[in-house]
């Protein structure tokens, strides 16, 4: 009877770190169709801010459903890859539907994955992409990032990790980004890529294999139902 106990407080203790567990994404853009509401229906989002030249705040607008392929903020395109790439690929440069654009402000686009931290999630996470230049020019700048926002605490900012893709080269290349969601209950956590424009300036950046997922260094264990009945049969 004590043998059974110990199973069931180990088989409660494995499916509560799924239960806090983050969910893993990973998208290489291959199966989506180059049209209108793609990235939308795979959960990507956007959210603009506004700043003058000089920085300072104006106005922001969304969250929105992600647009694709009408010549505003994203597009799956084609003939951009290396042999890791495979035929599609993704390029996020600026909402050039905004209007400030024409009057000099600064246009932040932000493209993105949107996830909420279950209460008792622990371990380090990682958002992976490949990447590589497009046409930014100009004063423009582009990052990748990981964000947390605290709804009970005005939607405040606690994280912003970055990875800087305003100087990448030509070539492929493989990035990362960590974070530690230890502590992070009920936070609001953001993953993708941005940019910063004005004046219609070009700021195109290519990005492919997208992943999100839990450091294999992580204490946290996933498991199943069936894999802990299985352990004692």
């Amino acid at each position: 009877m004590k043998f059974v106990s110990i199973v069931l407080v180990a088989a409660m203790l494995l499916i509560a770190s799924v239960a806090f567990a983050q969910t893993p994404y990973s998208q290489d853009f291959e199966g989506l169709l180059m049209v209108d509401g793609q990235l939308a229906g795979d959960g990507w989002l956007v959210f603009g801010n506004i700043f003058d030249p000089a920085g300072n705040y104006l106005w922001g607008h969304g969250p929105w459903p992600a647009p694709n392929n009408i010549g505003n903020w994203c597009d799956i395109t084609t003939g951009q890859g290396g042999p890791e790439q495979g035929q599609q690929q993704l390029v996020m440069y600026s909402d050039y539907g905004n209007a400030d654009h024409g009057v000099g402000n600064l246009i932040e686009s932000n493209l993105f994955q949107e996830q909420t931290v279950p209460v008792g999630a622990m371990g380090t996470y990682i958002f992976e992409f490949d990447a590589k230049m497009g046409d930014l020019g100009g004063a423009s700048t582009a990052a990748a990032f990981i964000k947390t926002l605290d709804p009970n605490a005005g939607w405040a900012m606690t994280n912003f990790l970055t990875v800087d893709t305003t100087m990448l080269p030509t070539t492929w290349g493989t990035y990362m980004i960590s974070i530690d969601v230890t502590g992070l209950d009920g936070q609001i956590l953001q993953f993708g890529f941005m940019t910063v424009a004005s004046n219609y300036e070009p700021c195109g950046v290519f990005y492919d294999n997208v992943n999100f997922y839990l450091d294999a260094g992580s204490p946290v264990e996933e498991t199943t139902w069936g894999a802990v009945k299985a352990l004692y049969r």
